[in-house]
């Protein structure tokens, strides 16, 4: 069981409260926990990722055990602590203010 936290204003428009559990089948990617996390929540296409290119959008980012994930390729293996349920896959969005 993957665990994804999701910014406010995508949890509101899959109007889910607190964090996500998906079930990843196989290695759990950043592209495969995305691919569940779109499977199971369909309005959520192309918030967090290009439909067309599958790159993720500019203003949106990817942490697991405080790294960011967000550069790194889609098809790399998330950290163990993610894989396992013990830490969360955090999606945020973009944030403004000083």
């Amino acid at each position: 069981m993957i665990r994804v936290v999701l910014p406010p204003h995508l949890r509101n428009l899959a109007q889910v409260k607190g964090e996500v559990e998906l079930e990843v089948p196989g290695e759990a990617t950043p592209k495969s926990v995305l691919d569940a996390l779109e499977s199971r929540y369909p309005v959520l296409r192309g918030t967090i990722r290009d439909q067309t290119t599958q790159q993720r959008r500019a203003l949106v980012r990817f942490f697991a055990c405080e790294q960011d994930l967000s550069l790194d390729p889609p098809d790399r293996p998330l950290p163990e602590a993610v894989a396992t349920g013990n830490e969360p896959f955090l999606i945020v969005g973009a944030m403004a203010g000083g």
